[in-house]
């Protein structure tokens, strides 16, 4: 195992996982059900797996067919437009 790659991934994952939709809707459920947070934990943990493994098994077929540095920009200009698209939404509102 590379414990390099391991830490960059984590760090990226939960620094991008942290205020979004998932962690949101996880939190209202907790807040909803009080007496089930282990029913909510398992259930959001089991739920971002999934999620991870498809993206890990996409990953790993795009890459057969699309070099992984042309990945990284698109990734990258994704970002960006998002990015841009959330700021402009935020000024016209």
């Amino acid at each position: 195992m590379d414990i390099k790659l391991m830490s960059a991934v984590f760090i990226t994952v939960f620094l991008a996982e942290l205020g979004d939709k998932t962690q949101l809707a996880t939190f209202l459920f907790a807040a909803k059900q009080p007496a089930s947070l282990l029913s909510v934990f398992v259930a959001a943990s089991l739920a971002l797996v999934c999620a991870t493994a498809l993206a890990v098994a996409g990953g790993a077929l795009v890459s057969n067919f699309v070099d992984p540095k042309i990945l990284s920009l698109m990734a990258g200009i994704g970002f960006i437009v998002i990015g841009v698209w959330v700021i402009l939404q935020a000024a016209t509102t």
